[in-house]
């Protein structure tokens, strides 16, 4: 127990000092921007009263440790700064796109799980067999299939040439559960992807645990396949398994630029591309902040999930 304990509070400290260390590279990169930001973003014909107001706003005549201590501060209180664009919060971009990113992130990981888990224990439950060989060959194929040609080529087939699909989220609002027919092509190229490697993982896991002595002893002593399999063999290739579904979560909600794009869906990647478009540089900054400390809080839970059910794999990471 004091094990546990120990590891759990070496992996919160690592977290409080990576999401600090997110911060402060934010802001760095920030900083090491090439050229005047607030001449970059008057425009192409700027105003000296519009270049003074912008750099007033973003107080670039005080000090870089001044204004890093006064934003940091406002963070820790959830204030994110201000759009220079619009005069908005930049928390409300953040909201107000966080939910279709999350519904769009929730839906794959539902279908990802069983799809990836089954995969993998079917493929290596018939290993070296035809079916085995047949999945492999289709997740390795699949995978090799980048995001964005495959969204192009299910909308040119499913949306456009059979007309079964919206071809985008044009019209629909955030409210897309509204209209769900617009989520199915999003989520099947977000699902593409994950659901290959974590069924090759899944299936690597349990190839090896079943060859493993425990696994050849228990068989000796008449345990029925069926309880190897998921009592033992799936339990020991549940530590990769979920740094993996960890990493592909992280993916899902800070790597779905691309797919947002495509489909015309208003999350949290269209605002970021948006933001870049703009020169918006505190939106951009916060949801900088956002993305970079949901991947310390997903692979800290990854962590703590990996050390229940191998301990010393989790130790050794």
């Amino acid at each position: 127990m004091s094990g546990l304990r120990s590891f759990v509070a070496r992996r919160l400290l690592l977290g409080v000092a990576q999401t600090v260390a997110v911060v402060l590279l934010v802001f760095a990169l920030t900083e090491a921007l090439p050229g005047d930001a607030a001449v970059a973003l008057a425009g192409d014909q700027p105003d000296p009263a519009r270049i003074a107001a912008i750099r007033e706003a973003m107080q670039l005549d005080r000090p870089a440790y001044e204004r890093l201590a006064d934003w940091a501060a406002g963070l820790l209180h959830g204030d994110f700064g201000t759009s220079l664009a619009s005069g908005r919060p930049v928390s409300q971009y953040i909201a107000d796109g966080f939910g279709p990113t999350l519904l769009l992130a929730a839906l794959t990981v539902v279908l990802l799980v069983p799809l990836g888990f089954g995969l993998g224990v079917l493929a290596a439950q018939h290993a070296g067999r035809l079916i085995d060989r047949l999945v492999s060959s289709v997740t390795l194929a699949v995978y090799a299939v980048p995001e964005f040609a495959l969204g192009v080529l299910l909308v040119s087939v499913l949306a456009l040439q059979l007309g079964w699909l919206p071809p985008t989220a044009v019209g629909y609002g955030t409210d897309l559960l509204a209209h769900p027919a617009a989520l199915v092509l999003p989520v099947l190229v977000l699902l593409s992807r994950p659901v290959c490697s974590l069924a090759r993982l899944v299936r690597a896991g349990m190839v090896d645990a079943l060859a493993a002595p425990y696994a050849v002893h228990a068989r000796r002593y008449g345990i029925t396949g069926a309880r190897v399999r998921y009592a033992h063999a799936l339990t020991n290739a549940l530590a990769p398994a979920a740094q993996q579904l960890a990493r592909t979560v992280d993916w899902l909600l800070c790597g779905v630029i691309v797919v947002e794009a495509l489909f015309v869906i208003p999350g949290l990647g269209t605002v970021l591309l948006n933001a870049v478009a703009e020169r918006d540089v505190p939106v951009v900054q916060g949801l900088a902040v956002v993305f970079g400390v949901l991947t310390v809080v997903l692979n800290l839970g990854a962590d703590l999930v990996a050390h229940r059910f191998a301990p010393r794999a989790g130790v050794a990471a």
